[in-house]
């Protein structure tokens, strides 16, 4: 899965930094000076990443995020040279994934966005591909098909690799707290899950008395 980045900042000089580092990581890289050109680029392409600057002329970041939204939820970090955390909790508040002040060290900012993107994409585990944007997961390179239940399931367990999650906090995270089951059907979403995954299913481990728990490294 090829990974498109938006990178939105009136200033020639970091776009071009960004692009920089970021092409060198293997993605791609689309570039706007202002809030308009972003909105414009974001409803014409697949965007699968967004870098955007708050001050900037013509429109600035805020209200290019919050039109963005209106669009299509994709994970963005918000690049400003104000610190205050009013501003931070403005960002948040609409919608901001992260937050990042000027001036910035690349290397760091960039070793954010890849673990951002990781989160969001898993683009790093070769045998287990979610492929978010076509809604599609690969297990070793063949394509399985999911109901969008447990494509979330997948996607909450991925983005959570490493923690133990109970049946109470997945029943709310994937189903929704207005769901009118019970946890069982935690139990039998991950059963179903765990069935079209097949060898990969060992991911997935039941953490007794407590809930699961998602690990690639298989236990011996």
């Amino acid at each position: 899965m090829k990974i498109n980045i938006l990178v939105v900042d009136d200033e020639v000089r970091i776009r071009d930094l960004l692009g920089a580092y970021l092409t060198k990581e293997g993605y791609n890289i689309f570039y706007a000076s202002n809030g308009k050109e972003a909105l414009d680029i974001f409803k014409d392409n697949i965007i699968n990443f967004v870098i955007l600057d708050v001050m900037m002329p013509i429109m600035d970041g805020i209200v290019a995020l919050k039109e963005m939204r209106k669009i299509k939820n994709v994970p963005t970090l918000m690049l400003t040279a104000k610190s205050e955390e009013e501003d931070m909790l403005l960002a948040y508040g609409i919608g901001a994934d992260d937050y990042e002040t000027k001036p910035f060290s690349p290397k760091v900012l960039v070793a954010k966005i890849n673990a951002m993107i990781k989160r969001n994409y898993n683009v790093e585990s070769e045998d287990l591909v979610i492929d978010e944007e076509g809604h599609r997961v690969l297990v070793d390179g063949k394509e399985v098909s999911l109901s969008k239940t447990e494509f979330d399931l997948l996607k909450y367990f991925v983005a959570n690799e490493g923690i133990v999650l109970s049946r109470d906090r997945i029943l709310d995270k994937v189903w929704g707290y207005d769901f009118e089951g019970d946890l069982r059907a935690v139990d039998t979403g991950i059963k179903r899950l765990r069935e079209k995954l097949k060898d990969k299913a060992s991911y997935i481990n039941t953490v007794r008395g407590v809930g699961y728990k998602y690990e690639r490294k298989e236990e011996n």
